[in-house]
């Protein structure tokens, strides 16, 4: 169990205090603000959290990990001075954007509930009995109206299974058949009739999870039928039941003439009685067909259909059901459910889910790791063009950390609230690469998605986007990129109109510019405009005073990817890791750490030298005299030759020092088939 300590009580700390206190692996040990009022005391207080005003007092006692959540750099700053180096100090953005993700989740589950409270409102409150069960049979939902006409209360209804509350239900049949009935006739055990639609419940995998009935008491109208001939006196009480029902009903005769409508649904379309009796059933729609004209036409009755209906166009969900007297159609039944307010409601979750899943740049300059003076001077590049709109190059050698570089630009600047689109030039077919940057207008091409779609170009508007191995691009790209930094604008493929864009543009290689611009491989004016603001990163070797805080940074990181307790390297282990070159940089090194952490006991600590894997590359040479895998039986030929494409690709990474370029040179393969392989055979990692 972790002890912490939570030094701001504002906002964010609050936030945080509620998250961490129902963790069981955190033990709070207090909560610290200069403010005895603030709210994060008071709530400390009352669930018995010790409190305090000068977070020194608190420092030194076992605490492992410090939330700074005050948002002030320069408590941040004591924080990190004053703690050991064992205690983990998490900075105040951090507790903001929790304590913003909070609210924002805190919101869509209060809407989502008042939506859930108003539908069940709504169903217990119509004149229809409802009654919903799952897939085993078992009563899942009953509205009041239901328990009124069978006579039975909830509690004998919720969990049962419907065979023991309701004999003779045919809802058992319509999950086996899933198929629905419409319009069936019921008596109940206390002597009612009803007439009853039974649908089975079917998601969007086509599964099905139960049915339904909606039934209405018809008990009194049947019984004034039998007693009374009147058809006057008849034709007026089911008037009065379709004025009195809270549903929109709209009745059309047989030759699809209205002939009727109730107050609901005047309410919901916002057209009255002088618009619709007299007139063709399609008087009132804005978009979509009639379905009372084809429920004449087919005599069978229509579900769940949606269209929009009226001046407003308002989104309603439609059930039509034919009129039938002795064998003969004599009109049609229309109920009206507007949808307009779940179609909002959902809408602003999928929204919200959207910037939740578009806030993609993860990492900050806190994250990236080094105190030498070499990466000191790159980091301070960094961040003075994270606050300009000019286009930065990273560059540096594979596996050096440029697409973190690219994360912590982004979420330095002015745009880091909007999208950081990532996009791998290298990894994208030259034939797609076009259409996937810039978009596509609807028959650009065969195969073309209906209204065309979006470019990731487009996508990134207001945002930025990060183009890694910029070098791969083809001169053909090269051409509609630079119109792209020249004018700030695109045209879709299939496309004339072009799209004003305001977009910052991160690139990155390591491939040598100046030399592929002396071989006519990349253009010139392109390679201008991308170098406004260059920043290379330096290489592990010219940095190797950062190795033990890599080291450190990487074993914490494996530890807890692979449920390791590994805390440190021994001196020699440190001494033969220091000697090497590391021509593969921090990604070689992660690899190494981790092989060595891999084949370690469980109850092992320290990483000796004997569990490092030989760096001086004889072993990988060795191996490569024994390339031939050895026949797996009951193994297919084409299962072989997989098998041994992928561990030759695997040593010859290796061999390279994990370098792309350099590997599929090697392989005499394009880097692009490269990347194929590598997410053929699941190998990602090494890229």
């Amino acid at each position: 169990m972790k002890n912490v300590l939570i030094v701001g009580a504002g906002k964010g700390g609050s936030a945080l205090l509620k998250i961490l206190y129902n963790t069981d692996r955190m033990k709070m040990t207090a909560v610290v603000d200069h403010n005895p009022d603030a709210a994060g005391i008071i709530q400390a207080s009352e669930m018995g959290i010790p409190t305090g005003e000068n977070w020194r007092d608190w420092i030194h006692k076992d605490i492992d990990i410090v939330i700074e959540a005050t948002g002030n750099e320069d408590v941040l700053n004591d924080l990190l001075e004053t703690t050991s180096r064992s205690t983990v100090v998490i900075p105040g953005s951090v507790a903001y954007i929790v304590s913003e993700l909070l609210e924002e989740k805190e919101l869509l589950v209060k809407r989502l509930q008042l939506q859930s409270e108003n539908q069940e409102l709504i169903l217990n409150n119509i004149r229809d009995g409802m009654i919903v069960i799952n897939d085993q049979e078992q009563v899942q939902f009953v509205n009041k109206s239901a328990e009124r006409i069978t006579d039975v209360a909830k509690d004998h209804f919720i969990g049962k299974n419907i065979k023991n509350v309701i004999a003779g239900t045919r809802l058992p049949h319509v999950i086996r058949s899933r198929r629905r009935e419409v319009n069936q006739k019921l008596v109940l055990e206390n002597g009612k009739k009803v007439i009853t639609t039974r649908m089975p419940i079917i998601n969007m995998e086509d599964r099905l999870i139960g049915a339904f009935a909606v039934f209405k008491d018809i008990t009194e109208v049947v019984n004034l039928a039998e007693e009374n001939t009147d058809l006057k006196e008849i034709k007026t009480m089911l008037e009065a039941i379709i004025q009195s029902s809270d549903e929109a009903i709209s009745v059309v005769d047989e030759s699809g003439t209205g002939i009727m409508i109730n107050p609901a649904y005047t309410r919901i379309t916002g057209l009255r009685e002088s618009d619709i009796v007299g007139a063709p059933a399609t008087a009132d729609i804005s978009e979509g067909e009639s379905m009372h004209m084809k429920v004449l036409k087919t005599r069978r009755a229509v579900r769940g259909v949606r269209m929009k209906v009226g001046p407003g166009k308002r989104d309603v969900l439609v059930n039509v059901a034919p009129v039938i007297v002795d064998g003969k159609i004599k009109g049609s039944v229309g109920v009206l459910h507007d949808v307009s307010e779940i179609k909002t409601l959902t809408s602003e979750l999928k929204r919200a889910r959207q910037i939740i899943r578009n806030l993609e740049a993860k990492y900050t300059f806190d994250d990236i790791i080094g105190a030498s003076e070499e990466m000191k001077i790159s980091l301070e590049q960094a961040k003075v063009g994270a606050k300009t709109p000019a286009s930065i190059l990273l560059r540096g050698e594979s596996g050096t950390g440029k697409e973190l570089f690219a994360h912590a630009i982004h979420n330095e600047s002015d745009r880091k609230h909007n999208k950081f689109i990532r996009v791998n030039c290298a990894a994208i077919a030259e034939s797609i690469l076009e259409s996937e940057l810039f978009g596509y207008e609807e028959g650009a091409f065969s195969g073309a998605k209906q209204g065309g779609k979006k470019g990731l170009f487009e996508e990134a508007n207001l945002g930025s986007i990060f183009l890694d191995e910029i070098g791969e691009l083809s001169l053909h790209m090269q051409a509609k990129l630079l119109r792209v930094l020249q004018e700030n604008e695109i045209v879709r493929v299939g496309g004339t109109n072009p799209i004003t864009l305001n977009v910052r543009i991160i690139t990155a290689t390591n491939v040598n510019l100046e030399k592929a611009i002396m071989n006519k491989t990349f253009r010139e004016d392109l390679y201008y405009r991308l170098n406004r603001l260059p920043i290379y990163i330096p290489s592990l070797q010219e940095r190797i005073d950062d190795l033990p805080d890599l080291i450190r940074h990487i074993i914490n990181k494996t530890n807890q990817d692979y449920g390791r307790n590994v805390k440190s390297v021994s001196e020699q282990a440190f001494e033969y890791l220091k000697t090497y070159h590391w021509p593969g940089n921090v990604r070689e090194l992660e690899n190494v750490i981790g092989r060595a952490m891999i084949y370690m006991d469980m109850n092992e600590e320290v990483i000796q030298k004997n569990h490092i894997p030989d760096l001086t590359g004889t072993a990988a040479r060795k191996d490569d005299r024994k390339a031939v895998i050895p026949a797996i039986p009951d193994q297919s030929l084409q299962q072989a030759v997989n098998n041994f494409e992928k561990e030759y690709i695997r040593k010859a990474f290796e061999k390279n020092n994990y370098n792309k370029t350099k590997t599929a040179k090697e392989l005499q393969v394009s880097i692009r088939n490269l990347y194929y392989k590598l997410e053929k055979y699941s190998m990602q990692n090494f890229s």
